[in-house]
C-alpha cells in the first residue's frame, strides 16, 4: 500500500526542515513526500531546494492551509494521503502505524492517531485521547493492539470533544477525493480543520490508533495555543456547518448548545486577560438562556470605564466570584 505525505506550509523555513527529517524518517518509507509553499515570503524555498532530491515542491499563491492541502491532495498518486502541517513531529512509526490499520481493516475511509503537545520542544506527558470525555471510545471495535475502527458516524462525540488533528490524518485518497477534500469555505477561520473533522465524521468506518505518535507544537506562529481565538473559531465554524449542511439538521440542538459553550468559554478566557473588547462583542451573540448572572456581570464590567473595570476584573476573579473554567479542543 503506498502512502504519500502532503505538507502545507507558510513561512516556516525554521520548522520545517525538522517535520521533513520526522518524515523521511519513518520506517515504512512515504510513497512520496509533497510539500505546497503557500506563497511564503521567508527561506521556504531555499529549505527545499535542499529538500529537492527527496520531496516534490510546489510554490502557490497564498491562499491558507485549505487550499494547499487539497492542492498536495490532487497532486498525491499514493492509496492513501497523510497530511502533517509543516511545524509538527512524527514518530517514526506513523506510516507502518497507518499502514498495519488498513490491513486489519480494508473499509477505512479515513484515520486518526493520537498526539502529545510539544513546547518549546518540550513533548508533554498526557495525550490527547486520555483527555476524551466518558463514552467518546463506546462502540470503537478494536481490529489490532492499539488499534480501532467506528462502523457508524461519530458526530455527536466531535461535537462535544475534538481529539481529531490534521497532521493525525489519514485518508484513503479516491474517498477523500470524492467528498471534496479539505472543506474550504472554512478557510480563513481560526481552527478551520474542524469543519472538514466534521465531514469525514459523517462517513464511517473512521480508523483510530490509539498511539501518540505525533508532537503537535504549541508557539506563538500559530494559534490552537489561544484557547479563546480556537473556541471562537469553533462557534464559527459548528454556525458554518450548520448552515450549509441539511445531513446534520438532526443534530441542531447538540451543535447549538455547543457554540453557545465555546463562546461562553472564550468570553471567560477574554475577562480573565482583560481583554474587555472581546468580552463586549461576545457577549451580544450568547443567546439568551446562556446569560448566567457571572457572565451578566462580566459584560457590565467590561462596559465601565478603563480606570475602574481592570480593578473590578481582578477582584472578581481573586475571590473566586466568577467561574474561568476555559473549553479547549
Amino acid at each position: 500500500m503506498k502512502i504519500s505525505v502532503v505538507v502545507p506550509t507558510y513561512n516556516r523555513a525554521d520548522l520545517l526542515p525538522v517535520t521533513l527529517d520526522a518524515i523521511l524518517a519513518q520506517t515504512l518509507p512515504p510513497h512520496e513526500v509533497i510539500v505546497i509553499d503557500d506563497g511564503s515570503c521567508d527561506e521556504t524555498p531555499s529549505v527545499l531546494r535542499h529538500y529537492a532530491s527527496a520531496v516534490r515542491g510546489r510554490t502557490i499563491e497564498n491562499a491558507g492551509e485549505l487550499v494547499a492541502r487539497n492542492t498536495g491532495l490532487r497532486m498525491a498518486t499514493g492509496d492513501l494521503v497523510s497530511f502533517c502541517d509543516s511545524d509538527d513531529l512524527w514518530r517514526p512509526d506513523l506510516l507502518a502505524s497507518m499502514a498495519e490499520l488498513w490491513r486489519r481493516a480494508p473499509g477505512v475511509r479515513t484515520a486518526y492517531c493520537d498526539f502529545v503537545i510539544v513546547r518549546e520542544d518540550i513533548r508533554g506527558d498526557q495525550n490527547k485521547f486520555a483527555g476524551a470525555p466518558e463514552g467518546f471510545w463506546d462502540d470503537l471495535r478494536v481490529v489490532g493492539p492499539e488499534l480501532g475502527v467506528f462502523d457508524s458516524a461519530v458526530i455527536d462525540r466531535l461535537i462535544r470533544y475534538q481529539p481529531f488533528f490534521p497532521s493525525c490524518m489519514t485518508v484513503d485518497r479516491e474517498f477523500f477525493l470524492s467528498l471534496g477534500g479539505w472543506d474550504e469555505a472554512a478557510s480563513r477561520i481560526v481552527g478551520c480543520d474542524f469543519a472538514t473533522t466534521l465531514r469525514v465524521g459523517e462517513h464511517p468506518p473512521i480508523g483510530v490508533v490509539r498511539k501518540p505518535l505525533v508532537g503537535i507544537r504549541k508557539h506563538a506562529g500559530n494559534f490552537s495555543a489561544d484557547v479563546q481565538k480556537m473556541n471562537l473559531g469553533d462557534a464559527r465554524i459548528l454556525e458554518l456547518v450548520l448552515a450549509s449542511r441539511p445531513s446534520l439538521a438532526e443534530h441542531r440542538k447538540v451543535i447549538e448548545e455547543s457554540i453557545a459553550i465555546r463562546r461562553r468559554d472564550a468570553l471567560n478566557a477574554a475577562f480573565a486577560r482583560h481583554d474587555f473588547e472581546s468580552v463586549k462583542s461576545i457577549y451580544p451573540l450568547l443567546p439568551l438562556a446562556s446569560r448566567s448572572p457571572a457572565l451578566r456581570i462580566k459584560h457590565h464590567v467590561a462596559n465601565w470605564p478603563a480606570i475602574g473595570r481592570g480593578i473590578a476584573a481582578a477582584t472578581l476573579l481573586l475571590a473566586g466570584s466568577v467561574s474561568g473554567h476555559l473549553h479547549t479542543r
